[in-house]
């Protein structure tokens, strides 16, 4: 069984920056890993967020190794986390960009350190390519970069995989919104359909975490994309009336299925399509629409780091 949190009492830790992490040594990273066992919360499949007195969720998307960018949305999770919670959609890793060396590893890191801090207001969703080792993602630069820092250690890798296989694969608000990275099972009964997060199958992985919209251009072939009729019948089943996603950056910050269903991307990667987004979700007043939700482009979004003087 995977270790939980430590029950004893919490120590004050400094949190490393991401360009601290990628100068530890291996005795250090190590170190950090340990800690990062010892405190990040072993979630279930499927989290309910917390209501009062968090007012609001600060959601963001596909981060990819982007770590300038999440830097950019922890900073407004961290200006006020009594009142917030920070809830990532998944793919913190592989596919970096170029001015962020490593940046899978650093991303990861950063963010399994802020649950670590606030195990009770941050939540990182499980995308794809955190569940990489139960059905396959592509690129998968991970490993590689774990390889490139501190030496080839399979340890490592299975590491800080663990820790991301610890996040919940979908979430639910108290407002009437549904998070997930790619969509929602397509089986259950109103009476059932939270049994499907139980033990999650592999049906019930590729339902949440690889499902297409039919909005977008990009269709992988792993199962039929989700239309509004589908989505629809989702709703009538868990409550929800919004849906936040990642996955496909094709649609990024366009709302689609009656003002019902938006994809987020936080990576400059993809900001061609619709920039770098992240989402401000309400948690102590209904949402009805995506009328309700708050979308706010980051200050990377266009610029390259580092930034000249």
């Amino acid at each position: 069984m995977t270790p939980g949190p430590s029950s004893a009492p919490r120590v004050s830790v400094r949190r490393f920056a991401p360009a601290e992490i990628l100068e530890m040594d291996v005795a250090h990273v190590d170190l950090l890993l340990d800690r990062l066992e010892a405190d990040v919360p072993v979630h279930p499949a499927l989290v309910d967020l917390p209501a009062a007195p968090r007012r609001e969720a600060v959601v963001f998307g596909d981060t990819h190794g982007d770590w300038w960018s999440t830097l950019a949305v922890a900073e407004r999770f961290l200006a006020a986390p009594a009142e917030r919670c920070l809830v990532g959609l998944g793919d913190y890793v592989d596919r970096a960009p170029d001015d962020c060396r490593e940046g899978s590893v650093a991303n990861a890191l950063f963010l399994l350190e802020l649950v670590a801090e606030f195990p009770d207001r941050v939540f990182l969703l499980q995308g794809n390519h955190e569940a990489a080792r139960r059905i396959p993602a592509m690129p998968h630069d991970l490993p590689e970069e774990i390889d490139a820092l501190w030496g080839p250690d399979r340890d490592r890798y299975a590491r800080l995989m663990g820790l991301l296989e610890r996040g919940p694969i979908a979430a639910l608000s108290p407002s009437g919104a549904y998070l997930a990275h790619g969509g929602f099972p397509r089986g259950g009964t109103p009476a059932t359909w939270r049994e499907l997060f139980a033990r999650p199958s592999d049906e019930t992985l590729m339902d949440v975490l690889w499902t297409d919209s039919a909005m977008s251009r990009i269709h992988r072939g792993l199962g039929p994309p989700f239309t509004s009729a589908d989505l629809a019948a989702f709703f009538d089943k868990c409550g929800a009336r919004v849906f936040l996603r990642g996955h496909d950056p094709d649609i990024t910050g366009r709302p689609a299925f009656d003002n019902r269903c938006l994809t987020l991307h936080t990576s400059r990667v993809y900001e061609r399509y619709g920039g770098v987004i992240f989402a401000r979700l309400p948690l102590a007043t209904s949402v009805q629409s995506l009328d309700d939700v708050k979308i706010e482009h980051t200050e990377t979004e266009g610029q390259s780091f580092p930034i000249p003087p």
